[in-house]
Order: C-alpha cells, then structure tokens, then sequence
C-alpha cells in the first residue's frame, strides 16, 4: 500500500538540480506509423534511466545523474518531468550513442522527415539553482522533487515557501501561500 503524508513534508536538497520536460502531441492521429515509434521510445529511455540508476547505485555502473521521473497525461498529450542532478548531465545522455535517446532522437527525426506535421515534440530544460526550489506535499504519497531526493517534515526547511526558499540561499523569495 502507497503511504499518503498526512502531515506536511518537503524535499531534502539544497545543490542545484535540473528539471527536464519532455512531451508530445499528435497532430495527425491516423499516422500510426509516424506517432507510435514517439510514444513507444518514450517508456524504454525512461526505464534504461531507472536501470543505470539502480545499477550505479549497486556500483555496478555509472552515475548518469537521473533522479526521478513522472508522467502525466493531459489534453496536449503526454509530459515526462523528469529531475536531473544538473543540465550537464540531461545533455551528456541525450547526446551518448550508447544510450536509447541519441538513436531514439535520429530515428524520430527521420520518420518526421517523410511524416512532416504528422507528431509534434517539445522539451524544456531548467537549471535550478541552489536555493532556487520550494516543494510541499500534503495528502499525497512521495512525488516530484521529494522522491528523487528526500523527504523532511516541513519545519526542518521552513513554515512557509518563502522561509523554504530563503533556507536555501534565496532570500527575499515572494511568499508562495504554502
């Protein structure tokens, strides 16, 4: 059974972090032929993720400094958020050959060469500063910033976000409400 936090928690970090966004969109939805690669190769990269990271953590392989993933599904269609230990990282995976990405990115831009317009891809990348990130759960089992690191009763970090953020180096930060 999951354990839902029934008091307030937050993650326990104060290094930089980097948070990466992937997602799709299908525009034209009668091109299996085009969509279905994009949204088998999405699972597979995730997974060789959680299997290097478990790996490197028996020793038995290297660091590629993934934390954590999350998928969520809306009406613009599937998002990854996925927490990295820095960009350097993030960059370093996606362009190694060895990896599922690179062949996964090639293979993509090749089918939407001859599919143009048929399957839409973005990603967003975000360096976070030391200092630059607040979390609260409540309600919720672990999540998001909280399972890649760790988590902490509220009060070892600060009563309000703003307290939080200011722990962490960001002093000033505007009160969030939390």
């Amino acid at each position: 059974m999951v354990q839902v936090h029934t008091e307030r928690v937050t993650h326990e970090h104060d290094g930089g972090i980097a948070v990466f966004l992937i997602g799709m969109r299908l525009t034209q939805p009668w091109r299996v032929d085009a969509w279905l690669p994009v949204v088998t190769a999405m699972p597979r990269m995730v997974r060789e993720l959680y299997q290097t990271k478990a790996a490197a953590a028996r020793g038995e392989g290297e660091d590629l400094g993934f934390l954590e993933a999350r998928s969520l599904v809306g009406a613009g269609g599937p998002t990854v958020v996925q927490y990295w230990r820095s960009v350097e990282d993030i960059y370093r995976y996606a362009s190694a050959p060895d990896h599922a990405h690179r062949p996964a990115w090639q293979a993509f831009n090749a089918r939407a060469r001859k599919a143009s317009g048929a399957v839409g891809i973005w990603h967003e990348t975000f360096a976070v500063p030391a200092g630059g990130h607040e979390s609260l759960y409540l309600g919720v089992p672990t999540m998001g910033l909280a399972k890649a690191t760790a988590v902490v009763p509220v009060a070892r970090r600060g009563r309000t976000a703003s307290e939080r953020l200011a722990a962490g180096g960001s002093a000033g930060a505007a009160d969030l409400g939390a």
